[in-house]
Formats: C-alpha cells, structure tokens, sequence
C-alpha cells in the first residue's frame, strides 16, 4: 500500500512510520522541519500547504497533527479542516490520530472523559479543541475519514505487546481495569486499520489487551 503521513515528525508519526515500512508499505512523510523519520520518502512541506496534487495516489493519509499552546489550540479544526478540502471527493482515505477525553462514559453518549472530576485541568483546553475537531469531522460526509482515539493512559515510550483491544465511541478498559496503550501498540492498530479500511465514517478507540 501507498500511504503519507503528516506531521511525521512528530512521536506517534514516527511509531506509524516504523510499522508500517516494516509490513512493507510505501510511506512518504510530510513535514515542516527536517526529516528525522523512516519513511521512503521525505517532502518538507506544511500541512496548511498541502494540495490534492501533493495527496494525490495514496491509499491512505495518516493526520499526525498536534497542537498544545493556547493560541494555536485552534488548529486542531482548522487542519482537519485542510486536509478534509483536500481529500473530498477522493477514495483516499484519512486516519486521525485523535484524543482520548472526547470518549464517551456512560452508554447515553452525555458525558466524556473529559468531564470527569480526575481529568486534570491543564489538559481540558486541549481536549476541548480535539473534540471540536472531532464534531467537524463526524460532518464530513464526503471524505472517508476514521478517527483512531488512544486509551487515556498513551505512553510513549511503552513496550510494543502486539497485543490490542478495539473498542468504539466508549472509554474501554481491559482485563485489568486499565486504559492505558503504547505509542508502539496504538501504531499497529493505526496500520491495521489501514490495511483493512473497517470503519469509515467512524470514530473507534484501542486499548492494551
């Protein structure tokens, strides 16, 4: 498969990356900086400036973007936002890499994990504007997008198990009572979503098994 990955500069980006050239798969990064990911092929070029010619050919586009300090929180929607433009009306597909704190609690789908008393609050701006971010791209009814939220512990430097539990819109939690997953094990399930293209249209989560 022929796929990109934007923002590939980032962690997450380069655990995708290593994933998925390891099954094989032609991955071009894009990126701002220089390269410092193990993808085939390198372009440094800004999101924001990305064109259909640019995306053009894939099989999929992987949307690494993050966005922390309050005054660039906004990009969260505005990036999606792009890289949607650009992809409408395309067979290429979008994977996010998405956020925990807009998963759902309770099986009414009221509240999220954001509103719990234990989410802290330095994080609550961020996970606002990833929600908002998601609520826009439920909207898009002419991009074939999936929205890949991690478990509410994502470790970075976590072992790779192989081993993940797919869950959808509901905070999951596994055998142990634990929400918690690796960059390392988040990326093999980004990439087999990939490779099998389940969930169009729809926001699904992963948690350690």
């Amino acid at each position: 498969m022929k796929i990109a990955v934007v923002a590939a500069n980032g962690r997450v980006a380069g655990k995708v990356i290593i994933e998925a050239v390891n099954r094989g798969f032609d991955v071009t990064a894009f990126g701002r900086k220089e390269n410092n990911t193990q993808a085939q092929t390198y372009v440094q070029k800004d999101l924001f400036d990305l064109t259909g010619e640019d995306l053009k050919g894939f099989d999929a586009v992987v949307d690494a973007f993050g966005a922390w300090t309050e005054d660039t929180l906004d990009q969260h929607s505005t990036s999606l936002k792009h890289l949607c433009d650009v992809l409408s009306g395309t067979d290429t597909r979008l994977l996010v890499v998405g956020g925990a704190g807009s998963l759902y609690v309770n099986p009414e789908y009221t509240a999220c994990v954001s509103d719990g008393p234990d989410f802290p609050d330095v994080f609550k701006p961020l996970a606002s504007a990833m929600a908002k971010a998601l609520g826009e791209l439920r909207e898009r009814e002419d991009v074939k997008w999936t929205y890949i939220s991690p478990a509410g512990d994502f470790q970075a430097d976590g072992e790779r198990s192989g081993k993940y539990i797919l869950g959808g819109e509901e905070l999951t939690l596994n055998s142990k009572g634990e929400s918690i997953i690796s960059y390392s094990d988040y990326a093999i399930a980004m990439v087999d979503e990939i490779e099998k293209g389940n969930h169009i249209q729809q926001r699904i989560s992963v948690v350690r098994e």
